[in-house]
């Protein structure tokens, strides 16, 4: 890799959040409030306390795991959008796994609901790129409506065959066994679903990045033509990057349940999903960047409730930071490879 696309892997996404920033605080000035104000207010919310920390931190674990559902199929060159759907779809396969396993000892039965909700989210969104390599369907178009059909399955599923009578005001499934639930790192409310993303996370940079694998994934994500004269099974490499992301989003749906809602109803659909996609492309998809990005956009998402209590904002506002970084971001994007101080630099390796 050059020097150039290494500084410029660094500096657009820098300038992005940078003018997205900018942005938002003409937006916040134009609602009335002080830019600056609110700005100190989402660093203390977000990082200030340990209060702050324990929320951040929760928040980011299921967006490492997302963010992967994007990021693992994008270097097969494929943009997929869908790893909500799987988040859901996951966390379901495990309420229900962990309810019929519910006398169960907690060392079989965890397991067991944690791989049910990987082995749903990655067949879930692995359908997404076989519809593209066998039907030629566009899977940016194919996984954002398996999401919203997953979301119809989720809410069908839990107010009807899988719902527990005893959740009037919000139908659920059955509630976890105490037992199986996950518990916090070192006595603190931040669960080990985050260790989970950070492992998971470490695996996905060690296969992509360190293997032949990822290196033929590589090779068919920059140039699909050589990819097959060079006899690369592309098909298979395509799908098996889908599952693997599908099944790293069905992962956080199966701890979302394990550690914070103890059973599965329409509160996993709480936009990981959709943030993950954000966390992929600030992270240029490389699988070690995600987890401090994650870090990051967890702050900015556990910030929303300081700014509603304390300023009257709408716990919403965060929605409209997220949205300009990812328009900025993609504007930035264009400016790759046309950056003309960048143009004399060195080829390093």
């Amino acid at each position: 890799m050059s020097a150039r696309q290494v500084l410029e892997s660094i500096a657009l996404p820098t300038v992005a959040a940078v003018a997205a920033f900018g942005l938002f605080g003409v937006f916040l000035a134009a609602y009335g409030k002080d830019p600056l104000a609110v700005y100190g207010l989402m660093v203390r919310g977000a990082f200030g306390t340990a209060f702050s920390w324990e929320n951040t931190l929760t928040r980011a674990a299921p967006l490492m795991l997302t963010a992967l559902a994007t990021a693992l199929p994008a270097r097969a060159g494929l943009v997929v959008i869908g790893g909500e759907g799987s988040l859901a779809l996951g966390g379901l396969a495990a309420a229900v796994a962990g309810v019929a396993l519910h006398t169960t000892s907690a060392i079989v039965a965890l397991p067991v609901l944690l791989v049910a909700g990987c082995v749903v989210g990655g067949l879930w969104l692995g359908l997404a790129g076989w519809l593209r390599q066998r039907r030629g369907v566009n899977e940016t178009i194919s996984s954002l409506l398996l999401g919203y059909l997953a979301a119809a399955l989720l809410n069908h599923l839990v107010e009807g065959p899988f719902k527990d009578p005893a959740t009037l005001n919000k139908p659920s499934t059955g509630a976890l066994a105490e037992a199986h639930l996950l518990g916090g790192i070192l006595g603190t409310d931040v669960h080990q679903g985050l260790l989970f993303g950070v492992v998971a996370c470490a695996v996905a940079w060690v296969v992509m990045c360190r293997s032949s694998f990822g290196f033929a994934v590589d090779m068919a994500g920059g140039n699909l033509r050589t990819a097959r004269l060079c006899g690369l099974p592309v098909d298979r490499l395509v799908i098996t990057t889908c599952c693997a992301g599908g099944a790293a989003a069905g992962l956080a749906g199966a701890i979302e349940v394990a550690a914070v809602h103890g059973r599965a109803n329409a509160s996993l659909m709480a936009g990981y999903g959709t943030t993950g996609i954000l966390v992929a492309f600030l992270a240029r998809h490389h699988p070690l960047a995600i987890i401090p990005v994650a870090i990051l956009m967890g702050g900015i998402v556990a910030s929303g409730g300081l700014l509603q209590r304390r300023l009257q904002l709408p716990d919403a506002t965060v929605l409209v930071l997220q949205g300009l970084l990812f328009v900025c971001l993609l504007a930035a994007e264009s400016l790759r490879g046309r950056l003309p101080w960048l143009k004399g630099t060195a080829h390093v390796r």
